[in-house]
């Protein structure tokens, strides 16, 4: 850990901005488990769960042509202020939903969200490779992904004895207040601007995006390795499980954040501990070792107590993957196209995660144990490790 506090201690906007996004993921979790939480005190069917977890994902799908247009024109702080005021005003939209008649208000309130938090996730990214290189930059995706996880930890922890005690909308109300603190931090903090081509035209750099991805096949290969993270997209598969499986052990709001907060405290474990060891030659190891993790978690599902050992191995690898894709695509994008690329890779994970979100959901409604489906998960990621051995063999070697 000491190197990630030197970095902290050099890098005065590296701070700012982390403490910024520790504040915000951190009241995420708030709404998050409130909102699963509400829909099974709803009676909410598996479709409607399933539905919820896929708007949390469609955004990035849909807006990142755009978005990353935008984060590449437009200036940088006023358009990450305008994304934070978004995200307020749609999590205080959710007090107003108090029966499934209002579920259209609940989706509408997490798809404008979800754009608004991807989209200002994309343009942080993008300013990294602007002021840290080489070595630094590693670490700082690195520490965005211990960040998230160690927020994800105390966060869904915290969150499921928070909506036990005190309500789903008192958990709306504390993710607007953290996020309101965010917003103060944003404010007063000197952003460099991303703009780098003022006088071109909306359309031409939205075309040029798609042209300069085609043009480089190594960057959308690593795009569509760093969209194998979504594989890991559990929502789904926690919340059935709390609701019908570990339904007599708690209430649904501290399953789900029992099993979140424990898979959360090996993502942050395995960031750390991993760092030394993950490079071009040793990176298909923990594609594997992460599905086989899966696997054994879809093992020891019967039980509540044993499945924490599957949910932990089943998060100790993930985030290293993630950071260090994150890594090698930076590190492969010109100046000029970091937020359309940054942005296209975003589309790519949060589509997997989509359709993984609705497998799960389809699976379970055609008859499939929760089990057979978590087992599938990790299959996948074992072909994974496959895949970035064949892309290693023809565009790195």
């Amino acid at each position: 850990m000491r190197k990630y506090i030197l970095l902290f201690q050099a890098n005065a906007l590296l701070r700012r901005l982390s403490l910024v996004q520790f504040i915000c993921y951190f009241g995420a979790w708030f709404s998050n488990v409130a909102i699963y939480t509400l829909l099974i005190k709803l009676e909410a069917t598996a479709w409607i769960i399933s539905a919820v977890t896929v708007l949390t994902f469609l955004p990035t799908m849909i807006l990142a042509p755009f978005s990353g247009v935008l984060i590449d024109k437009l200036p940088t702080k006023l358009f990450m202020i305008t994304l934070f005021i978004i995200e307020i005003i749609t999590v205080l939209a959710l007090l107003l939903v108090n029966s499934l008649d209002m579920i259209w208000l609940l989706f509408l309130a997490v798809f404008l969200r979800m754009g608004a938090s991807s989209t200002y996730f994309q343009t942080e990214m993008s300013l990294l490779p602007r002021f840290l290189k080489g070595n630094d930059l590693k670490l700082a995706n690195e520490i965005h992904s211990i960040i998230w996880s160690v927020s994800y930890t105390a966060g869904m922890g915290l969150a499921g004895f928070f909506v036990y005690i005190y309500g789903v909308k008192s958990a709306f109300i504390a993710d607007a207040v953290l996020f309101l603190a965010g917003l103060g931090l944003l404010w007063s903090v000197k952003v460099p601007s991303l703009v780098l081509q003022k006088s071109e035209q909306f359309l031409f750099m939205f075309k040029e995006g798609f042209l300069y991805l085609k043009r480089n096949p190594k960057i959308l290969h690593i795009i569509i390795l760093h969209a194998c993270v979504g594989i890991a997209s559990y929502d789904v598969i926690v919340a059935l499980l709390a609701d019908k499986v570990y339904y007599a052990v708690f209430g649904a709001s501290l399953v789900i954040g029992f099993i979140n907060s424990f898979r959360a405290l090996a993502l942050t474990l395995g960031a750390a501990a991993f760092s030394r060891f993950v490079n071009i030659k040793s990176f298909h190891l923990f594609f594997f070792a992460q599905g086989a993790g899966i696997i054994i978690w879809a093992v020891l599902q019967f039980n509540f107590y044993l499945a924490f050992i599957g949910i932990f191995l089943a998060g100790l690898f993930s985030s290293t993957i993630w950071s260090y894709t994150y890594t090698m695509l930076q590190n492969s994008v010109s100046k000029g196209y970091i937020g359309r690329m940054i942005a296209f890779n975003d589309m790519f994970l949060m589509g997997v995660s989509s359709f993984i979100s609705f497998l799960c959901g389809f699976l379970y409604q055609s008859g499939f144990e929760i089990a057979v489906i978590t087992g599938l998960l990790g299959v996948l990621f074992i072909i994974g490790g496959f895949y970035w051995m064949w892309v290693k063999r023809n565009y790195t070697e």
